[in-house]
């Protein structure tokens, strides 16, 4: 495999960024060739070798690169500025990612603030690091659950590199838009113990002086300096303190100080951001830059991100490749939990793959213990243990041997007592990039067969020298996932309740591509379903259990009769009374699945046998009650393992091996954490394999901050999920703008909506004579007859040579609920234009983009229009029946109004897909297509019945006129509502 540049300088030129590979201290000097990424972001090698000029005191030191977030015609730099070791798998490294830089790609000038900041932030908290002060500052916060996901996001979080990249790589100016928000920091940093603001209340300290100015809060330093300002300071200056941080400090020693000063600058308008923009892209986009970068850079820094420059993660132990291997390491990695792929692909492009590191989302941790072999095997016991990263990692030869010197208390793992017998239990998990994203805003599966929350979690048993030829290596792999149907649940209820979608055929198909994908992975699949069997989770595990059975009737996974092994398990109810011992059931039904399976072995870096099926595990999230069953599988996986070295130890008395329980509840916390914004529920049990009462209101502390999570945080963190892995443009900014929410797009809309036109046309056309000649997906008012609802919805239109069908469709169950039918010859005007139904949001007030058309037609009285599927044999509804109806101009006049939708989804199109049409050019096509239809229609029946048609009807001619003008939008718009919103933007953005 070729080398990966483990370290780099990263320095600004005058033609853009340039990156040189540096060797590591002691190392000789490296061979690859430096790269240079210019002020447009393209990747190229540097034609000028620039290795013996002195960059030193202008450069970075970075340990790789995630890639290029390219957002509102700025590009930035990610690059890791903080990693730490945490294990050592075959003797290679692995790493997490504590730290990253963001470093605009806009000019020489902007880019060498951004790294002057950096060198100086990471050289202070070197400082603090040495002096103590870090744990001193992190011995005030005492939230017992912020021990996985970054220390280093707490109060430190407000100088970090992402403060500068926002002001100074967008503003050019020293900008009060570093302030902590909520957003990524409850998700990520803080761990949502009991949420952004409950977290300082029960906090004995309360609320610090970053806390309140985090909170938007007015503190006494504020309110000092607001008094001291003079009005020759206004927002367009620069005070000397902010005037040094926009040049670089004066005095290099005072560096560290001035940097500190840059959390206290004044804020900053959005309005401001757009200035210094050369091509300003989206408004809305723009806006919420500062608080991309922000989130970009807490979601990366989170210690959620694993890496390694010589051990693929990505893969188990038995499909590493051959260390021979020609190939880059990006190119052997696993598509599926590549999650830097899309924004590392410039440098894949242009051919630099010593510079592309894949990372991974996940969990990766390591334990080290001694068993005592006595001569009476039963009497085997753990004799001692290392949980410490350093300590495992000490515990290994090959760290020993290069210089590393154990402490007391791993001493005894290198202990060469013939009666003692050293061990290594690796666990590593590995979030698929597929359906990604948080709690309730993915949930099901999509129409590719990807559930959302799918995580392969691999538990590796090894001797502490990883020699398999010695020494035989096991590799037991477990898998779960969310109930692989279409399904959703409001995040704004404590126990919501699953809502379905799409049609049973729409489902079945998602439902068996999951599998096929599963089994041609993992072989054999076995389901342990844990939902409960009463309540509001019965159900989906009804439809769960009614779906795998019919799979199975039909043919199993693969057609051939391959079944799918399905186990409901109703855990709350069978443990109830916390009597979580009872999982004991669940096991020995598992076990005659787990012992035909059994698990991967490597005996001379030969696989003499490999795992032939997988447990599949869930719950309605699957992390707390699927961590318990996943890791007592777990245990008895390793228990057998160590039987076959005639080792017997029960992990589940054993206070020793106290040790396994902690690593897997370290696990459910990351996995939780990265998909809830919480640690796991059930840590207690799964820690200790005992539940008491100070569990439970944990886990009631917990729930709280996830129901916070799931309605504030994680909107706009779902949204940058999305457009970081590429699935989305960034127009889902805009999108979040408006609403304040992230849509889930689980299945392509593109056929989705040419499918509902085609099970319309199916329907509503019962003339065999009548022709389809177009349709189209529009957005109505869900009300009848009238401009502007409550709410939209989307319904389609239908066009032949006779008749316009207007179809309301039930989208969750793929049926049409009602339709109307109107003659073309009825049509009396139609007109197009601005169609603002909304003033709250940039968005909803572009009139280029919020454009419809209005259609009105002549009905006859006592006719009957509609016809409603009522899901019996009565499936007539007359208008007439109805009284006045809303906004009609005449009697028996009525109209029908339609917006266009948005040409593309923020969903990024896939390859071979042709550029859509803009809203303005949708409209006026289906215009035209209607009229140029009628008239054509009129024309013929005015042949066929030889009658000259009356003038006002020889032709119908599209009008430019507004439907809804946006002054008269604006009148319309209430105070409650423009209050409303402005309230929600300012909690949700």
């Amino acid at each position: 495999m070729p080398s990966l540049v483990r370290k780099l300088l990263i320095f600004a030129a005058v033609d853009g960024l340039v990156l040189q590979p540096a060797p590591p201290r002691n190392h000789p000097p490296a061979t690859q060739q430096a790269i240079k990424i210019d002020y447009k972001g393209n990747v190229s090698p540097l034609l000028k070798d620039r290795r013996e000029e002195d960059t030193t005191p202008v450069s970075l030191e970075a340990h790789g690169i995630i890639g290029l977030l390219k957002v509102a015609s700025v590009s930035f730099l990610i690059s890791i500025c903080g990693r730490e070791q945490v294990t050592q798998i075959r003797g290679k490294p692995i790493y997490v990612i504590t730290d990253v830089a963001l470093i605009p790609l806009s000019s020489q000038a902007e880019a060498d603030k951004v790294i002057t900041a950096t060198k100086e932030h990471l050289q202070r908290h070197s400082k603090l690091a040495e002096s103590g002060a870090e744990e001193q500052s992190e011995s005030d916060d005492d939230d017992a659950t912020q021990s996985i996901a970054g220390d280093s996001l707490d109060e430190s979080v407000l100088d970090t590199p992402p403060k500068e990249v926002e002001t100074d790589a967008v503003t050019g100016q020293k900008a009060g838009l570093d302030k902590k928000t909520s957003v990524a920091e409850d998700v990520i940093g803080k761990k949502g113990a009991y949420g952004r603001f409950a977290a300082r209340w029960f906090s004995k300290k309360g609320w610090s002086t970053e806390g309140r100015r985090m909170q938007g809060m007015s503190s006494e330093e504020d309110l000092a300096r607001k008094q001291a300002q003079t009005p020759s300071q206004s927002a367009e200056s620069l005070v000397p303190e902010e005037e040094e941080l926009a040049t670089g400090p004066k005095n290099p020693e005072d560096a560290p100080e001035a940097v500190k000063k840059q959390v206290d600058a004044p804020a900053v308008s959005p309005e401001e951001i757009p200035k210094a923009l050369a091509e300003p892209g989206d408004n809305s986009t723009v806006t919420l830059l500062p608080k991309i970068l922000r989130t970009t850079k807490l979601y990366f820094g989170s210690r959620n991100f694993y890496f390694s420059y010589e051990y693929d993660l990505s893969r188990g132990l038995g499909g590493q490749a051959s260390s021979a291997s020609s190939l880059p390491l990006c190119q052997q990695y696993d598509p599926l939990f590549f999650w830097n792929h899309h924004i590392v692909s410039p440098f894949i492009e242009a051919g630099q793959h010593n510079f592309v590191l894949p990372v991974l989302q996940g969990f990766v941790g390591q334990r080290a213990f001694t068993v005592n072999v006595s001569d009476d095997s039963s009497n085997s016991a753990v004799v001692s243990s290392a949980s410490k990263p350093e300590d495992v990692i000490a515990a290994q030869p090959e760290a020993a041997e290069s210089g590393s010197s154990p402490n007391t208390e791993c001493t005894a793992l290198l202990d060469q007592d013939p009666r003692k017998k050293d061990f290594l239990l690796t666990l590593i998990s590995r979030r698929s990039t597929k359906r990604a994203g948080l709690r309730y805003l993915r949930r099901g599966v999509d129409d590719e067969g990807h559930a959302a929350n799918s995580v392969e979690t691999e538990q590796i048993l090894s001797s502490p020298s990883w020699d398999s030829a010695q020494d035989r290596v096991y590799s037991f792999t477990q898998f779960r996932g969310s109930i692989p149907l279409f399904f959703s649940q409001s995040p704004y209820s404590l126990k919501p309740i699953p809502m379905f979608w799409g049609s049973p055929e729409t489902n079945a198909t998602a439902f068996k591509l999951h599998f096929a994908n599963l089994a041609a992975r993992y072989g054999n699949i076995q389901v342990a379903s844990l939902v409960d069997k009463h309540g509001s989770e019965s159900k989906i595990g009804e439809a769960f259990e009614k779906q795998a059975g019919t799979l199975d009737s039909n043919g199993g996974i693969d057609g051939k009769g391959t079944q799918l092994g399905f186990e409901w398990f109703d855990f709350h109810n069978i443990c109830r009374g916390m009597r979580f011992e009872n999982i004991s059931i669940l096991m020995n039904a598992l076990d005659k699945f787990m012992t035909s399976s059994g698990w991967t072995v490597l005996e001379g870096d030969t696989v003499v046998h490999r795992q032939s099926g997988v447990l599949r595990t869930n719950c309605m999230d699957c992390l707390d009650r699927t961590n318990v069953v996943q890791s007592a599988c777990a245990r008895t996986a390793l228990e057998n393992q160590l039987a076959a070295h005639s080792i017997f130890i029960d992990l589940q008395t054993d206070p020793s091996t106290a040790w396994f329980n902690t690593l897997w509840a370290d696990n459910g916390d990351a996995i939780s954490k990265q998909y809830a914004g919480t640690a796991a529920l059930k840590g207690d049990f799964t820690r200790t394999r005992h539940r008491n009462i100070s569990g439970a209101l944990t886990d009631f502390g917990l729930t709280l901050s996830r129901y916070y999570n799931n309605i504030v945080n994680d909107y706009f963190a779902q949204a940058l999920i999305d457009y970081l892995l590429g699935r989305a443009t960034d127009s889902i900014f805009s999108e979040f703008e408006a609403d304040m929410k992230a849509q889930d797009y689980f299945v392509d809309l593109r056929k989705v909506r040419q499918a509902a036109i085609e099970r319309c046309a199916g329907i509503v056309i019962e003339n065999e004579n009548e022709n389809l000649i177009s349709g189209w997906t529009l957005s109505c008012p869900s009300e009848p007859n009238t401009l502007r609802s409550g709410t939209f919805e989307e319904a389609v239109l239908l066009l032949t040579e006779q008749a316009l069908y207007f179809c309301r469709l039930d989208w969750g169950t793929e049926k049409v609920r009602e339709f109307e039918r109107v003659d073309l010859e009825a049509l009396k005007a139609i007109w197009r234009g601005v169609y603002i139904t909304s003033t709250l949001a940039t968005r909803h007030m572009d009139e280029e983009r919020n454009v419809g058309f209005l259609i009105r037609y002549k009905t006859d009285t006592g006719k009957e229009l509609v016809r409603v599927n009522t899901r019996s044999l009565d499936s007539k509804k007359d208008n007439s029946k109805k009284g006045k109806q809303k906004q009609t101009e005449d009697d028996g006049v009525k109209f029908l109004a339609f917006k266009a939708l948005p040409p593309q989804s923020s969903i990024a199109a896939g390859e071979g897909v042709d550029v859509p049409v803009s809203e303005v050019q949708m409209v006026k096509g289906v215009c035209e297509e209607i009229a140029r239809v009628a008239n054509k229609t009129r024309k013929i029946t005015s042949v066929t019945e030889s009658v000259e048609a009356p003038d006002s009807e020889k032709g119908l001619v599209v009008e430019e006129k507004d439907v809804i003008s946006l002054a008269n939008a604006k009148k319309s718009t209430g105070y409650f509502e423009q209050l409303g919103y402005s309230l929600k933007r300012l909690v949700w953005a």
